[in-house]
Parts: C-alpha cells; sequence; structure tokens
C-alpha cells in the first residue's frame, strides 16, 4: 500500500510539539522562583560535559537561567504553534515556580497564574495541553537536604505539588504525566538528571560518582510517587488521564550469535520495560530481583507501597524515541552516540553530527511491542532530530534533513496503525529550537521554529520559521496522509 494514498491516522490524532520548562522557559529567578537542579549545570558540549556546581559560579554560563525566554514569549510561541496547526501541546511545570525549595507549606500564586495564562493560551486555539509533572526539574532544595529522590520525604512533596496543580487546572487539562523519561534513573547519568542525587564526587553530568542503591531506591520512591498521584489525579477529576512516559533505547543485536540477541533482549528488557512494568501493570516485574541482585541492592519496599502500585496504575503510555543501537559481546567495535547513552554502531544506518543514528523503522518496532505487551494507547512524546541549522541570506532555514527524518518516522507510525497498534498522539521533540538536555547546547537545534540564540549567550530571541513549519502544518492540515515535500516558504 502506498502510504500517500490510505491515510492511516484516526480522526483526532493529536498532532502537536513537546518541550520541557527547564530547556525553553528560562525567568529562572523571577516572580518568586526557586532553583531547580537543572539551573545548577554550565553548559557543555559533545565532547565537554555538563559541570554540576553545588554553588553559582560567576564566571560560568548557566544556559537554561534564560533558555529561550518562553515564560515572556509565550503568547508569540503558542500563537505559531497553532499556525502549524497544533492539536496537542506537551510541556512541563518548573516544579520551583509551584513550590521553590519543594518544602513550603502553600504555593506561590505568580507561578500558579504563570501557567493558567500558559494553558489558557493554549486553549484559546483550541490545543488540548499534556503537561509533565516532573521533567527533570526537582528543586535543588530538595537535591541538597534529602539527597532528591533517594530521600522518602520526597514522595510526600511531589504528591502536595501533584495535588496542588491537579485541582488548581481542573476542568482546563485533561492529559498528564508523571515523570519525564522515568527509567532514566536505570542509568548512572539518571542520578543527577533524573532522581537529583548528588553524591560527594560527582562533578559533571556524565562522570556521576554511582550508588547504585540509592539510585534504585530513588526509582522505586518515583514509582510510589507516581502511582499516588494517578490515585490523586482520578479522585479529583474522573475526567483526568495520567500517563507515564520513557526514554525508549531501542537496542539490536550486533551479530546473529545468540549471546548478542540475548544480550540485546535483556537489555531492551531491563532498560525500556523495568519502570513502565511497574507502572502500567501496577508491581514490579518477574525479572526485577535479578537486575537487585546484579545491581547489588536491596529496596526498602514496604507493604503500603505494593498496594499503592496496585492501585495507581497509568491510562496511557507515552515514551521519547531518536534513534537505536546495536550491543554485542564484542566491544572492539566502534561505539555511538544516543540519547541517554553510548551503544555500537550499527553499519547499515546513518548519523547525526551528534552521533545520533537515523532509524525511523525502530519505531515500528517499538510501537509494536509496547501495544504487544500492555495493550493501553500509546502516544510518541518525544521524536525529532538536533542538528545545526544554518540561516540562508534570506533570513530562513532549509532544513530539508528534518522533513526527511519526520516523514519517515510519520511512516513508520502508519505503518504501526495499520499493524493494529492503538496510538493516539505524535508531538515532535523541541518544536521549537531549546536548549538541548544532555549537553546544555542551543546549536544542536530540534525545532520547527528557529530562535536566535547562541552558545555564547548571545542572541536576539527572535522566532523564525523554517521550512519544516511549513511542512509539519501540511502534514497536520492533511491528518498525515500528505507527506510531500514539495513545500516552499513564503516570502513574509
Amino acid at each position: 500500500m502506498n502510504h500517500n494514498e490510505a491515510n492511516a491516522f484516526p480522526e483526532g490524532f493529536l498532532w502537536g510539539g513537546a518541550t520541557a520548562a527547564n530547556q525553553c522557559e528560562g525567568g529562572w529567578d523571577v516572580d518568586g522562583k526557586g532553583v531547580s537542579c537543572p539551573e545548577m549545570c554550565t553548559n557543555g558540549t559533545r565532547t565537554q560535559p555538563k559541570r554540576i556546581t553545588r554553588e553559582l559560579d560567576p564566571n560560568a554560563l548557566y544556559p537554561t537561567h534564560t533558555a529561550i525566554d518562553f515564560y515572556h514569549h509565550y503568547k508569540e510561541d503558542i500563537a505559531l504553534f497553532a499556525e502549524m496547526g497544533f492539536r496537542c501541546y506537551r510541556f512541563s511545570i518548573n516544579w520551583t515556580r509551584i513550590y521553590p525549595t519543594g518544602f513550603e507549606s502553600e504555593p506561590n500564586e505568580k507561578g500558579l497564574e504563570f501557567y493558567d495564562k500558559v494553558i489558557d493560551e493554549c486553549r484559546r486555539y483550541g490545543i488540548e495541553p499534556l503537561i509533565t509533572l516532573s521533567h527533570y526539574e526537582l528543586p535543588f532544595a530538595i537535591c541538597q537536604k534529602l539527597n532528591g529522590w533517594a530521600g522518602r520525604e520526597t514522595i510526600d512533596l511531589f504528591v502536595k505539588y501533584a495535588e496542588t496543580v491537579f485541582r488548581r487546572y481542573k476542568g482546563k487539562v485533561k492529559y498528564w504525566l508523571t515523570f519525564n523519561e522515568i527509567n532514566c534513573g536505570m542509568l548512572p547519568i539518571g542520578n543527577y538528571m533524573s532522581l537529583g542525587i548528588l553524591q560527594p564526587g560527582t562533578t559533571d553530568i556524565d562522570h556521576q560518582v554511582d550508588v547504585p542503591q540509592d539510585r534504585f531506591q530513588g526509582m522505586h520512591h518515583q514509582f510510589v510517587a507516581s502511582a499516588m498521584a494517578v490515585k490523586l489525579a482520578h479522585e479529583i477529576d474522573p475526567n483526568y488521564r495520567v500517563g507515564c512516559m520513557i526514554a525508549y533505547m531501542l537496542a539490536y543485536p550486533y551479530t546473529c550469535n545468540p549471546a548478542d540477541i540475548e544480550l540485546a533482549r535483556e537489555y531492551n528488557t531491563v532498560t525500556n520495560y523495568y519502570c513502565s512494568d511497574v507502572q502500567v501493570r501496577g508491581e514490579y516485574p518477574y525479572y526485577a530481583q535479578r537486575v537487585w541482585k546484579e545491581n547489588g541492592v536491596t529496596l526498602d519496599i514496604r507493604p503500603e507501597d505494593l498496594k499503592i502500585l496496585k492501585e495507581g496504575t497509568v491510562d496511557f503510555y507515552t515514551h521519547s524515541y531518536y534513534s537505536s543501537r546495536c550491543v554485542g559481546v564484542e566491544d572492539a567495535q566502534e561505539q555511538t552516540d544516543g540519547n541517554l547513552g553510548r551503544g555500537l554502531k550499527n553499519p547499515y544506518l546513518k548519523a547525526t553530527e551528534w552521533g545520533w543514528q537515523l532509524d525511523p523503522t525502530g519505531l515500528r518496532v517499538i510501537l509494536n511491542e509496547v501495544y504487544g505487551r500492555y495493550h493501553i494507547p500509546i502516544m510518541v512524546v518525544e521524536n525529532g532530530i538536533g542538528v545545526r541549522d544554518e540561516l540562508t541570506p534570506e533570513g530562513t532555514v532549509v532544513d530539508d534533513y528534518r522533513i526527511a527524518y519526520l516523514k519517515d518516522h510519520i511512516i513508520a507510525m502508519q505503518q504501526a496503525l495499520e499493524d493494529g497498534v492503538d496510538l493516539v498522539g505524535y508531538t515532535a521533540w523541541g518544536c521549537i529550537d531549546l536548549i538541548s538536555n544532555s549537553t546544555g547546547e542551543m546549536a544542536k537545534r530540534y525545532g520547527f521554529i528557529y530562535v536566535d540564540r547562541h552558545d555564547d549567550g548571545s542572541g536576539t530571541y527572535r522566532r523564525i520559521k523554517k521550512k519544516s513549519f511549513y511542512y509539519y502544518k501540511k502534514v497536520i492540515a492533511s491528518n498525515g496522509a500528505d507527506l510531500e515535500n514539495d513545500v516552499t516558504i513564503p516570502k513574509e
């Protein structure tokens, strides 16, 4: 079947884009906002990791402090999303706007008002908000006082925050996600990034002192907090739908050596399903004991925790997907980068300058795997290509490489829908240029909208539509039926 002849996307499919507060908002210290963990990270590059500073370094650049200043440009940005035809906008609430340290008993009204305005602006254009409660934005005070999620008290602080926003935005929001890429905690990089755990001796994001006991206990606390939030959401508003969010790091066996095949099976199961098995099925999976044993951990799991996990299962599943990797027992092979980690280079795939391999087929593989496992609705809530974009003399960006990436991944989603997968939404990552989470760079751009902001902190914050802006607009208008790259950039 020609992918253009039969539009496989269902009526009401949620087309849109995704951002995270710490990567786009800026305004890091205005209107009563407190300091969050990412705001203690300096800028980095592919070869120079972001430093984690315990005190602010007056000589360092902290890109998240200003980011692309969505805080003061949200009206303009949401208007641009509406012009593209977005039906859904995934964004996160910055916990420290609501509770500056996390420990306050009363929320910061100015912070609540800001998200009121963002949500109202979305609704004005008929855009469905999809809100992530915690997108790598833990209050830094919780990191300092409780060692982040390693401390059990963090559960109640999170639930207090979740209840505040669930009540505040009742009737205006339907879709929520608890933790962004919660399985980031399966990897050492997740200590600070996802769990707010900062061990003595850790100096940068790529070389963290790792205590698996704290990391796995921290994830357990997140599972309990997520389940409590789901339960609470349903009590506050029966119309609320709450999902999990997984960084899907697809791994293929490097060869047909049975040892490679087993390694890939184990990698995919543990890295990609350990967390969602708990959140979707409400209990630890059969292989959890082995994972704990191999990591030398003994978890403090209380009887009431097990009851909460059972009662707080999610309504739908969401994931990020950027690229795939290979794993194999022969480690002499060439390595390559990807979202949250490295793997062996796949000789059949091309890669970006940052080493992320392009594999649209992998998306179809994942969607089938996940739906076959859980049989609940799925959304792809992050997918995109980070590259250097150059402005043309006419002052625009001709990003045919981004259009090709988008088209190939949309075809993969069409195929998955034809396979019978219940796919309900797609929010392209970094629909507007923002700060890269892994390196803190502006140069690695994902957006359909170019932002005049650069790694040295310079720029006017001007927004410029790229060619992909017009392409995605056409795709949404046709509900995914028209994927031909025959768009031209209008003279404005």
